[in-house]
């Protein structure tokens, strides 16, 4: 059976729809069938994008019926990798209905692989430790998206206890590349996948884009099989 892969972080602007967006891109190219879940009802970037290329769907868990709506959708797509891209507001939500997820996985044969997108700042691994104290089921990877500075500046996650653990259970701490700004907004503001863009983008973009879409093919090939 197929993974469920979280993508999370519940601050805003860390950089998780993109991480979404490079996953869904790497997971296509590796022949899979993706269903691409998205949470962020405000902004859903990530679905306007990718939604008429794979399976998408649109839930709301900040309520229990999204949750159990998408326990039945992975369910119903037994052969799809799932791909959940979650909103800054989710924290609150895994924590009052989360443990639902967590008591579905062994019905529904699939494991749960998060993706932690983090900043520098502290916050972000304060509440990294509530979601890992409520679906503690999951394999946490911690991605630090390097917009905010090479890996070397992340002092308070490279310092920090949370990272030994994360390690110690079995979760990586990944890098996740920056890409020149003009090229991500262009995702945004085209509403282009990946793959369309490195065929229509002009060309001096199109190398900026393939530099980086090689770099963050191998950051999920250190976990993904």
């Amino acid at each position: 059976m197929e993974n469920i892969y979280l993508v999370a972080g519940v601050k805003g602007g860390v950089g998780k729809s993109m991480v979404s967006m490079s996953l869904v891109d790497f997971l296509m190219n590796e022949d899979k069938n993706v269903l691409l879940v998205e949470t962020d009802n405000s902004n859903p970037d990530v679905l306007k994008c990718y939604g008429g290329v794979t399976t998408a769907v649109a839930l709301n868990l900040d309520h229990v019926d999204g949750w159990m709506d998408l326990i039945t959708h992975c369910d119903n797509h037994r052969n799809h990798v799932v791909v959940i891209n979650s909103a800054a507001r989710n924290d609150h939500a895994v924590q009052m209905y989360g443990d639902r997820l967590q008591q579905a996985l062994p019905l529904l044969k699939r494991k749960l692989i998060t993706f932690w997108v983090i900043n520098r700042q502290r916050d972000c691994i304060e509440l990294l430790r509530n979601f890992l104290d409520q679906i503690p089921e999951s394999k946490t990877n911690i991605v630090m998206n390097t917009y905010f500075g090479n890996q070397e500046k992340f002092v308070t996650y490279n310092n920090s206890q949370t990272k030994k653990y994360i390690e110690q259970l079995g979760g990586k701490s990944l890098v996740f590349p920056e890409v020149a700004d003009r090229v991500a907004d262009d995702f945004y503001i085209k509403r282009m996948t990946i793959e369309k863009a490195a065929e229509d983008f002009p060309i001096g973009n199109r190398i900026e884009l393939l530099r980086w879409r090689g770099e963050v093919k191998k950051m999920f090939e250190e976990v993904i099989e």
